[in-house]
């Protein structure tokens, strides 16, 4: 019986390293395989996409995970950054217990990967901001004026020590303001699945924030994880709503610096 689990989120940048530019599959398939996770929230995933060698990213990772269930969900098709259409349920093209719909259709968006006995999936869409907003593009150093991409909200309803648990991992809007409402949506919505619930990933909002817009506990607290060579801002997150109180927080939460994306990983072993 597993009475402790690894939660890991981390956004991949989809895999491109800051160092040399490159996406190499192994390298952050690697990287993120060695946290050996049980539940890991990954954003900014990239499927079968030119710029990082036409592969499934998140079926690549799961794959180094040994037991692991999977999903991925599009947030848009086509090229983020450049002409895309945002993603409908009917996109969904991989991942466990996944219709095959277009499975060579370009995609990005959201990832959750988990090795305990998934019981049911869900998918939480949430609305872009409707004007252009300027946006910081790591790599050639400049604000850009860009149009704000639909989100997803990926939630696992799994079985933890012979109870349900629900995990979910999302990626919020940059834009200031707008991102504040979404969360308080997934919020929403995740509150109609079984407590103790979960929710990993990059809110693109500082500490404290997050916890105090939901009233969820923060599993970590003032670890800064952007930019990721020199971290100012902890964006990437870890919220608990556990009214039972079932899960604690075991060791120290961490973050890591991985060979790949302008963000830091986020660890957090509960029990």
């Amino acid at each position: 019986m597993t009475t402790q689990l690894r939660l890991v989120t981390s956004n991949l940048l989809h895999g491109r390293s800051l160092d040399d530019g490159q996406v190499e599959t192994n390298r952050f398939v690697r990287a993120l395989s060695d946290l050996q996770p049980n539940v890991l929230a990954i954003q900014e995933v990239d499927r079968f996409q030119s710029r990082s060698l036409m592969v499934d990213q998140t079926a690549e990772i799961a794959a180094a995970i040994p037991g692991a269930s999977w999903r991925f969900v599009p947030a848009i098709t086509g090229l983020p950054g450049g002409s895309w259409l945002p993603a409908t349920d009917t996109d969904l093209a991989s991942g466990h217990d996944l219709v095959a719909v277009d499975p060579g259709r370009p995609a990005y968006g959201t990832g959750l990967i988990t090795t305990l006995p998934v019981l049911s999936w869900h998918v939480i869409r949430v609305r872009p901001f409707r004007f252009r907003a300027p946006v910081f593009i790591p790599g050639i150093n400049k604000w850009m004026m860009i149009d704000d991409e639909p989100r997803v909200c990926i939630a696992a309803v799994v079985e933890f020590n012979g109870r349900p648990l629900t995990i979910a991992g999302t990626h919020a809007s940059f834009v200031p303001g707008w991102n504040v409402p979404q969360l308080r949506h997934i919020v929403k919505a995740l509150g109609a699945l079984p407590a103790p619930r979960l929710l990993l990933g990059d809110l693109n909002l500082p500490a404290p924030v997050p916890a105090a817009v939901t009233r969820w506990k923060s599993l970590a607290n003032a670890l800064p994880t952007f930019p990721s060579p020199n971290p100012k801002l902890q964006l990437d997150h870890m919220l608990l709503d556990d009214p039972g109180g079932r899960l604690r927080v075991c060791v120290p939460a961490r973050t890591e610096h991985l060979p790949f994306s302008d963000h830091r990983a986020l660890v957090v072993d509960v029990e």
